[in-house]
């Protein structure tokens, strides 16, 4: 019997660096979908995963089921109201985690370009070690700078930079959290760092890039096309890419 996967999706930033028309990056559209949409559709097709989560701000809930209400009737997920900081939005996903879940995985809703390989490999990661990340490694000079002038060059050996989905074990996350007092993370792991656990590097892809600037929405759309590819079924997108957003 395989293990039982939930993931979490947090959509309830403030996109201070980012919007098209004064939306959220997340619910921009990409070539045809969504940038949310592309993000969860590979988890949702998925037979491992039981339960998926989008956690969105208050803010944004009459717009969200409005302008999203076919692909929420068609797909199996569950809303939850985010919170103040990112680590807040997940943990109020993380708190409606079913029971019979062991393993949580946490990606970022602006996060689009994903393939069912990179998955694989982290989940199964995370089945063998409790607690697995997709990270690729650092290969540019890094220069440390004290008030615009560099400082020193830094060493970029043994660095990687982080990217989800990060995928814990299910106890081990809730304990993270139980003990992260006032603290606010970057991401999931480093809350379980903080606890002495080893987490598991899966090297991923340069080209699974988290959207934070126009100029980042930009390189998402010039590579949306070259993935590796994977199809997904026919019956997973209730419109065809081609046709008009009724909601625009």
């Amino acid at each position: 019997m395989s293990a039982k996967f939930g993931v979490i999706l947090p959509a309830a930033g403030k996109s201070s660096r980012f919007s098209i028309k004064k939306r959220k990056k997340p619910f921009v559209d990409l070539k045809g979908r969504a940038v949310w949409l592309r993000a969860v559709e590979y988890f949702v097709n998925r037979e491992d995963v039981a339960q998926t989560i989008i956690v969105i701000s208050p803010e944004d809930y009459e717009f969200f089921t409005l302008k999203f209400q076919a692909n929420l009737a068609f797909l199996d997920l569950e809303l939850v109201e985010g919170g103040a900081e990112r680590a807040d939005s997940v943990l109020n996903g993380l708190e409606k985690i079913r029971s019979d879940i062991e393993y949580v995985a946490v990606h970022d809703a602006a996060r689009p370009l994903l393939t069912k390989k990179w998955i694989d490999n982290v989940f199964a990661a995370a089945i063998q070690h409790d607690a697995a990340i997709l990270a690729t490694p650092v290969t540019s000079t890094l220069k440390k700078a004290v008030d615009g002038k560099i400082d020193k060059t830094v060493s970029r050996e043994n660095l990687w930079q982080a990217q989800t989905p990060q995928v814990f074990k299910t106890d081990l996350l809730r304990e993270a959290y139980a003990r992260r007092g006032d603290f606010q993370p970057t991401d999931e792991a480093q809350l379980v760092e903080r606890l002495g656990a080893s987490i598991h590097i899966v090297e991923g892809s340069p080209m699974n890039l988290k959207i934070t600037s126009q100029e980042d929405f930009r390189m998402a759309e010039a590579l949306i096309n070259h993935l590796p590819k994977n199809e997904l079924p026919p019956t997973l997108h209730p419109f065809a890419d081609e046709k008009p957003n009724l909601f625009d």
